[in-house]
């Protein structure tokens, strides 16, 4: 959509894990130039869509709302996978898509609000992945990983206390901040002051998932800060992410043609 920025990076970064990729315009998916459904993996990526106006994320939210409710529910209830980082995290909940406790969409149970620094955050920080079952996007990443945030608004706030718990009941929060120790802590290690140090959720499938940091600006060595002073391995942390949603992707879909051709 208009503001996106991060597509060439996150098409880039599926295509070194071995997925096909196409950067699609909303308009295209809505006027049915494009059909969602012919895709496996639905990506939508950082930026400033619409110019955060109104809110960031909310103008596209509201597309996906009322322009492809019926392919997002088919998407979804074929097994398909969808990614949303930093700007798409902001869409996905603001459409109802995370946390999504009932699986229609029709709840919003949760937002992204201004970084209690207020200022725009741009700085590397640790991760804990939290997600103890792994879930499709998860299953190869570290438990600790180092990526990097760039927002303004990344503050994840739960609606209330039991939105929280049943987010921690159902395993349903991907990962959070921590500092250099692998221990919860406040900021700068946590960039925005998110509840509970969320940086990260999924639906209860665990096919859906939402981060404010960006795992595509870090798959190659050379992108990691301290690359010329210390000993990083070759593959970027950020690439366990979209290897993993892949994989899924094909152990899932080769099952099904190996059950039709039974049949």
């Amino acid at each position: 959509a208009a503001g996106t920025n991060c597509d060439m990076e996150s098409a880039f970064a599926f295509r070194l894990v071995g997925a096909k990729v196409d950067t699609v315009h909303i308009n295209r998916l809505k006027s049915g130039e494009y059909r969602l459904n012919d895709y496996h993996i639905l990506v939508i990526p950082g930026g400033f869509t619409y110019g955060d106006d109104i809110a960031s994320g909310k103008i596209l939210a509201n597309e996906l709302r009322s322009g492809l409710s019926g392919d997002l529910k088919r998407f979804l209830s074929d097994g398909k996978l969808i990614l949303g980082v930093c700007n798409g995290f902001q869409v996905l909940v603001k459409a109802g898509l995370l946390p999504n406790f009932e699986g229609d969409a029709a709840e919003i149970d949760a937002t992204l609000n201004l970084n209690d620094s207020a200022r725009f955050e741009d700085r590397w920080v640790y991760l804990q992945r939290y997600d103890k079952k792994k879930s499709a996007w998860t299953k190869y990443v570290k438990d600790i990983i180092y990526l990097p945030v760039a927002h303004g608004e990344g503050k994840f706030i739960p609606k209330d206390k039991k939105t929280l718990a049943r987010l921690k009941e159902n395993g349903q929060i991907a990962f959070r901040y921590v500092n250099g120790k692998s221990k919860p802590a406040g900021y700068p290690w946590n960039p925005n002051g998110s509840i509970d140090g969320i940086a990260g959720i999924l639906d209860p499938s665990g096919r859906i998932l939402g981060m404010m940091p960006h795992p595509e600006r870090f798959i190659q060595r050379t992108q990691h800060p301290r690359w010329t002073r210390e000993k990083i391995k070759e593959e970027g942390d950020g690439l366990a992410v979209f290897r993993s949603g892949v994989k899924y992707v094909e152990n899932k879909f080769k099952k099904i043609m190996i059950s039709r051709q039974k049949r």
